[in-house]
């Protein structure tokens, strides 16, 4: 796409290799950009799918996909796999499930308009592709999220559960992915006093079982973890009613590790990133604990904000976090301009460790130098980011201040002194 028409330069500020879209004027309808996922088509053509719309939670947030076929060098402009189809209702956030059979599905949250917690509630609605993702279609088909004792009790009330990361494959080579759920606030009412922008929050997952049939969208076959209701969770640590069992851990980031264990990290308020290791696939998970750099460690820092890790095709991790706890120049980790810079950590797996993936010391990435742009005067840098990795390229796809979509590339020069403690 062109980059000369744009409203702004700024959107170079974070220097990227590549550029997938760029608003071309600030309180336009498409100025917002968010959830990045970008991936390799059946076909080998690159694809990227994110949300837009006016603005983060605007009822007219919807999903698109632009296409490059010339390794991410270039991308068509964005084309709506699901538009909104009411003033007053978004169907956004949505990421693909990419079937062995070739098939192309794309999830996206279906808002009904019955929700006590806030705009992404509503069931998963299903299109799929079955032309190398060039055309979609709507099945019609919508999942609804199992329904736990921390949701609304009327069952017209939709829960509020978001995926924001693409699926991985478990030690069985079965896609999972990754969701937050917000309570109700029938069943946890907003804390009193403290910080009141946060509510009950846990972590889950949920596995796609049949997915490489390429079924009907009526017939995928989905699991729901961890079989305890709520058991991934932290408590904030910063509301006086901590006591009660209020916990905020959100946005999970999975990884698979050599040994067949999957490893899971969250966002908090605490000012670090907290882990957890499941060993029977994701049917239970150690308690939560802070990430450190290596067991007895020092906390590796971080704001609310998601902290995405990766395994690379070397067998090393990638984890992309703040390395501030938010209380240098901002309110605290809950404060969302404290959202940057970005950093990067190698991980490398400790088969004997506690903590089975231990991290290099950090290195700066990119940072908008808390510089706002848009309407909406954002500074963020939320890594709501995927990556990919091909012929020798790697390269972290993103939404710069939640507008710009753009590519960094990440090459072994970069990491070549970031070196894990052994």
């Amino acid at each position: 796409m062109s980059t000369t028409n744009c409203y702004t330069t700024d959107w170079q500020r974070t220097g990227p290799d590549h550029v997938i879209y760029l608003p071309k004027v600030a309180g336009n309808p498409d100025e917002y950009a968010d959830h990045v996922h970008t991936f390799f088509t059946p076909g080998g053509d690159m694809m990227c799918m994110w949300t837009t719309g006016s603005y983060e939670g605007a009822p007219n947030c919807h999903t698109v996909y632009s296409r490059s076929t010339d390794s991410g060098k270039t991308w068509a402009p964005s084309q709506p796999i699901a538009e909104a189809d009411s003033p007053t209702l978004c169907r956004g956030l949505g990421f693909p499930l990419i079937s062995r059979s070739g098939r192309m599905y794309c999830l996206y949250g279906n808002h009904k308009g019955f929700s006590d917690v806030g705009i992404w509630a509503g069931p998963l609605r299903v299109h799929y592709s079955d032309d190398d993702g060039h055309t979609w279609i709507d099945s019609g088909v919508e999942i609804p999220w199992r329904r736990t004792r921390f949701d609304h009790p009327d069952p017209t009330v939709d829960p509020q559960c978001i995926v924001w990361q693409q699926p991985i494959r478990d030690a069985k080579d079965r896609m999972i992915v990754g969701l937050s759920r917000w309570s109700s606030l029938m069943v946890y009412p907003q804390p009193i006093g403290g910080n009141r922008n946060h509510l009950d929050t846990h972590s889950e997952l949920m596995r796609f079982d049949n997915i490489d049939d390429g079924p009907d969208p009526k017939d995928l076959k989905i699991t729901w973890l961890p079989d305890e209701e709520g058991a991934i969770h932290v408590s904030p640590g910063i509301e006086p009613e901590a006591s009660r069992g209020y916990s905020l851990a959100e946005e999970p980031s999975i990884a698979l590790l050599p040994d067949g264990r999957l490893w899971l990290n969250v966002r908090t308020v605490t000012g670090s990133i907290w882990y957890s290791v499941s060993d029977d696939d994701g049917h239970t998970w150690r308690t939560p604990e802070p990430l450190r750099y290596r067991d007895g460690g020092q906390k590796m820092l971080h704001v609310k904000s998601p902290e995405p890790i990766y395994r690379l095709q070397d067998g090393r991790y990638l984890l992309f976090y703040a390395n501030r706890d938010g209380h240098d120049g901002d309110t605290g980790p809950w404060d969302m301009n404290a959202r940057r810079p970005v950093c990067i950590a190698v991980g490398e797996f400790r088969p004997d460790a506690h903590q089975p993936i231990w991290f290099s010391e950090p290195k700066l990435l990119m940072d908008t130098q808390r510089i706002r742009v848009g309407t909406q005067n954002l500074m963020m840098m939320a890594m709501y980011s995927s990556l990919t990795e091909r012929d020798g390229q790697r390269t972290i796809w993103y939404a710069d201040r939640k507008q710009f979509v753009l590519g960094k590339n990440i090459p072994d020069e970069m990491l070549a002194d970031m070196i894990p403690p052994q």
